[in-house]
């Protein structure tokens, strides 16, 4: 992990965030051509960015963590507000480019760019209280419950992701698009869809529609060999989702589907139900059923 932690300069300039022709010099100056392998889509529309910082509540002084800061469009808005700045970024020149751009348009703020890849990073320059972000679409959900199990400071954030992902995140038991991303998510608190956002404040425009999804941690409802034990289940339930529990569940859960009967009915779960149906609550104690 390489940190660079960075105070600009305090001037009389107001603060600015970065429009359409900041981002096309920028990108043009660091010869950066947005990739869909990085997941790289950069926000120019100010309004959309103040928006994003005052869903996400941010109070000034707070330390924000921001993951994938790209160009600094959502990284100025974030210390408009009065935040200090963590901002993880992988690309070497973004993150080199960041502090510069930060020094011209917002002087006097606090910002730590950390070049390195988020779902590698267990340890950072501060601790974070909140986690706002415009997520890489293509690991985004990997990347926040790796952020959610290495950093218990992170109590809410609001995170920018694919539509179809987001409404997977917010979604309970019972839903067409409840999955194994709902479930590992609830194990860490409650989340919600918290707005839409319009594919033309992004340069490249994007071929997805965006949402912006929030959460609030709660208390975490197991042990850590009990989270890593339900989540196997949760893999092994969503893998096979139409097919009843005792037999999705059977190769991990004694080898026959009559062992994993045996260990749902300990649970207090139908064996014959399915994954979608369950909460992570009766999944944690399938997991406890297991081990006993």
């Amino acid at each position: 992990m390489n940190a660079h932690r960075h105070q600009a300069d305090g001037g009389e300039a107001s603060p600015r965030l970065l429009g359409p022709a900041e981002i096309r010099d920028l990108a043009e100056l660091l010869d950066v051509t947005p990739t869909k392998k990085l997941g790289q889509n950069f926000v120019h529309d100010g309004n959309t960015v103040r928006r994003i910082v005052q869903t996400a509540g941010v109070q000034r002084g707070e330390t924000v963590l921001e993951i994938g800061p790209g160009l600094g469009s959502l990284t100025l808005g974030l210390l408009e507000a009065g935040a200090d700045v963590i901002a993880v970024e992988i690309d070497g020149r973004l993150a080199a480019q960041l502090p510069h751009t930060v020094t011209i348009m917002q002087p006097g703020t606090r910002l730590t760019v950390v070049h390195d890849d988020a779902l590698r990073v267990t340890e950072l320059p501060g601790d974070p209280v909140r986690l706002v972000a415009n997520l890489p679409y293509n690991v985004s959900v990997p990347v926040l419950l790796h952020l959610l199990e290495h950093f218990p400071s992170l109590h809410s954030g609001i995170v920018m992701v694919q539509a179809e992902v987001g409404h997977r995140l917010a979604a309970g038991p019972g839903s067409k698009v409840y999955g194994g991303p709902s479930v590992k998510a609830a194990w860490y608190g409650s989340w919600r869809i918290a707005g839409q956002v319009s594919r033309m404040v992004f340069w490249p425009v994007p071929n997805v529609d965006s949402v912006l999804v929030g959460f609030e941690r709660g208390e975490q409802p197991g042990t850590e060999d009990e989270r890593r034990a339900t989540f196997a289940i949760v893999d092994a339930a969503f893998q096979q989702r139409r097919k009843m529990l005792r037999q999705s569940l059977s190769q991990l859960l004694g080898g026959t589907s009559a062992s994993a009967a045996g260990v749902l009915e300990r649970a207090g779960v139908d064996p014959q139900s399915r994954g979608e149906e369950l909460g992570v609550a009766e999944f944690l104690a399938i997991a406890r059923a297991a081990a006993a």
